[in-house]
């Protein structure tokens, strides 16, 4: 009895810890590509081209599921931009 309730314990102390990076993962897929469209849209044109490439393979990570894969390709849209996408975010989480 008391190994069921420390392993349930366990449990939900590993999605308790565990929440906030998929929450993270998610909020990604739906901020990042309208972030990287706004930034690319005043940079230079081959900087923007590259950026939205990698924005573009990113959306489609997301779509496919793979969330963390997305972020590696928003972040090097980002880093195509001469900025970070925590940058990024912030501006158009501020701009709404």
């Amino acid at each position: 009895m008391i190994n069921r309730s420390l392993i349930a314990l366990a449990a939900a102390g590993l999605a308790a810890i565990s929440s906030p990076a998929f929450a993270e993962d998610a909020s990604v897929c739906m901020e990042s590509p309208a972030a990287i469209r706004a930034a690319a849209a005043t940079a230079e044109p081959a900087k923007a081209k590259k950026a939205l490439r990698y924005a573009a393979v990113g959306e489609q990570l997301c779509d496919a599921g793979g969330r963390r894969e997305a972020a590696k390709k928003f972040a090097a849209a980002a880093k195509a931009l001469d900025t970070d996408l925590a940058a990024l975010t912030t501006k158009t989480a501020s701009a709404q």
